[in-house]
């Protein structure tokens, strides 16, 4: 595989502060993995449940395949996340306590050429956190011009 596929949430680090992190597998068809290859995955408003046992994610978009004629699939469809029973009940724990939620960060292709997802356990985030977040890249970016 030479292409790279990585595909980012960029306002889910925005909206929360992402307290831990995971990689899981994603059941998919066949239409759903070529689409995810031609990089057409939107995450708005995608989060992460428990559905007896097992997490799923919803309102992941996952755009139609152009070529995929009858085998297409429904592009907001629930998927399943695969992962190990340990950490499913550590995340299940977790997820109990108040406030927190699952979102997905990410979705990409890893070396082997399975779609993979990361998850990451998010808090979320007050006005003032996310003033302090800009100011903080602000900054960043400051600091970098200065130092070309």
């Amino acid at each position: 595989m030479t292409d790279k596929v990585y595909i980012k949430n960029r306002p889910a680090t925005f909206e929360y502060a992402i307290e831990d992190k995971l990689t899981a597998g994603m059941v998919l068809m066949g239409s759903e993995i070529k689409s995810i290859r031609n990089g057409r995955v939107s995450f708005n408003d995608a989060y992460c449940y428990f559905h007896k046992g097992e997490m799923w994610v919803k309102s992941l978009h996952i755009g139609e395949y152009v070529n995929a004629g009858y085998a297409g699939h429904d592009p907001v469809r629930e998927r399943k996340l695969l992962l190990s029973r340990k950490e499913l009940r550590k995340w299940e724990q977790k997820i109990k306590e108040k406030g927190f939620t699952i979102v997905p960060l990410a979705v990409f292709i890893n070396e082997n050429g399975y779609a993979k997802i990361d998850i990451g356990l998010g808090r979320g985030k007050k006005l003032h956190d996310k003033r302090e977040t800009v100011k903080a890249r602000e900054a960043d970016r400051e600091i970098k011009r200065f130092l070309k």
